[in-house]
């Protein structure tokens, strides 16, 4: 590390802490020939290679606003966004690779997505995997329900009944516990 003042080509650590969000160091540093210090910020870069073939660096940002496109008009704060965008960059961080493709990010992205916002989440894999029929939609559409369902411990909602036709389902009433 060159010095900024000097230009020396050496300098010594004298102190080192995590930032905050703990994605970066921040190191204090002197200088040997004219003793003066200053501060490095040092950073682990992660690039993310496009459909193209280009390199770009990751970006929270992009993240965000292609999800804010998928949740336009539904009940999802910034705060929301932001904490999504988080999530996605600390679980890309986590494969410890340096480059991802976008195929990597959508995936990330899915999940979190799901979480937030069925309606936002259908909107981003209908592109995201490139949804072309009406039977795309609904086979997602029930992918969904089935793990909802699963989750919760029920079928969706319904009861089965038999009768002399063979299994009929038949809506629950809703109670006030619902």
């Amino acid at each position: 590390m060159h010095c900024p003042f000097c230009r020396h080509p050496d300098s010594r650590v004298v102190d080192s802490r995590t930032t905050d969000d703990g994605t970066s160091i921040r190191r204090r540093r002197q200088c040997p020939d004219c003793s003066r210090r200053f501060t490095t910020v040092e950073t682990c870069s992660l690039m993310v290679i496009k459909r193209s073939g280009v390199t770009e660096p990751f970006s929270r940002t992009k993240v965000i606003n292609g999800v804010r496109k998928a949740c336009q008009g539904r009940p999802v704060t910034e705060d929301a966004l932001a904490q999504l965008g988080q999530r996605v960059e600390e679980a890309v961080r986590a494969t410890g690779s340096a480059e991802l493709t976008t195929h990597d990010v959508g995936l990330a992205i899915l999940g979190p997505l799901r979480e937030l916002d069925l309606v936002a989440y259908l909107r981003f894999a209908s592109v995201y995997r490139a949804f072309d029929s009406l039977e795309d939609f609904e086979s997602a559409i029930a992918e969904l329900r089935e793990q909802r369902g699963s989750a919760r411990g029920e079928d969706d909602g319904r009861q089965a009944d038999s009768g002399p036709g063979g299994t009929v389902e038949v809506p629950v009433p809703a109670t006030a516990a619902d």
